[in-house]
C-alpha cells in the first residue's frame, strides 16, 4: 500500500487525506479527530458551500441539469442533482468539471488558515481526482460493500439499485486500498474506532513534527 507522494509541497502544515467509500464512516472518523483538537476540512461541506443561492456554482448546475435541481426556496436540491447526475458517466463528468475546480480553490484557502499541528482534509474522491499530490498521508475508510449498502439503505432510504448505482460510481475498494498509507476498519463499536483515531493521531503528530522540505525541493520526509 501508499500514496503517491507529492513531487512539490507549498504548503506548511502536516495534511492527512481522508478517504473512503460512501457509508464507511468518514464524517464520524472525521469528528473524533476534530474532537482531539485536529482541524478538519471537509470537501463534502466545500461542496454545499460552491452551490449555494446566488453563487457561480449553482449557477452553473442550473444551466447544465436544469431548474428542476432547484428546490422551491432556491436551493439546490442534493437528492435531485445526484439521482440526475450518477444516471450516466457523462452527466456525472459534466457535474464534477463544475464542482472540482471551485471546491479545490476553496480547499487551499481553508488549509491556509486553519493552522493546527497537521490538518484533517476528507476528501471521499480523493483517488478517483488524483489529490495524492496535495496531502502528505492518505488514512482510508474501510467497511465491507455489504457493510456500505446496508448504510446506504437506512441512513439514505436508497433501493438497492440506487445503492449498487452510487457504489459503481466510485473507485473500486481494492483501488482505494491501494493507495492508502493507513486504514482503519470501520465495523466494530465506537469506543473500538476512538482507539484507533487516537493512535493514528498520535502517529500523525510524531509525523508533523519532523521536518518536511519545502516548496519546490522535491519530495518531503515522511517515511
Amino acid at each position: 500500500m501508499g500514496s503517491t507522494r507529492p513531487e512539490f509541497r507549498d504548503w506548511s502544515v502536516f495534511r492527512v487525506g481522508l478517504t473512503g467509500g460512501i457509508a464507511s464512516g468518514k464524517s464520524t472518523v472525521a469528528s473524533l479527530f476534530g474532537a482531539l483538537g485536529v482541524p478538519v476540512i471537509d470537501t463534502d461541506l466545500i461542496a454545499r458551500e460552491v452551490v449555494a443561492p446566488g453563487t457561480p456554482g449553482l449557477t452553473a448546475v442550473v444551466g447544465a441539469f436544469g431548474p428542476d435541481v432547484l428546490q422551491a426556496d432556491g436551493t439546490l436540491d442534493r437528492r435531485r442533482l445526484r439521482d440526475l447526475a450518477f444516471a450516466t458517466a457523462e452527466r456525472r463528468q459534466r457535474l464534477e468539471a463544475i464542482l472540482h475546480p471551485r471546491i479545490r480553490e476553496r480547499l487551499e484557502v481553508l488549509c491556509a488558515t486553519s493552522g493546527g499541528p497537521y490538518q484533517v482534509l476528507v476528501i471521499p474522491l480523493l483517488v478517483e481526482v488524483a489529490l495524492e499530490a496535495r496531502v502528505d498521508r492518505v488514512l482510508v475508510v474501510d467497511c465491507s460493500e455489504s457493510v456500505q449498502r446496508a448504510r446506504l439503505r437506512v441512513r439514505d432510504g436508497e433501493s438497492a439499485a440506487g445503492a449498487d448505482r452510487l457504489l459503481a460510481a466510485q473507485a473500486n475498494r481494492a483501488a482505494r486500498l491501494s493507495r492508502g498509507d493507513d486504514v482503519l476498519v470501520n465495523e466494530g463499536t465506537r469506543d473500538e474506532l476512538h482507539r484507533r483515531v487516537q493512535e493514528l493521531h498520535g502517529n500523525y503528530l510524531n509525523f508533523a513534527a519532523r521536518p518536511q522540505r519545502g516548496s519546490g525541493s522535491g519530495v518531503q520526509d515522511v517515511e
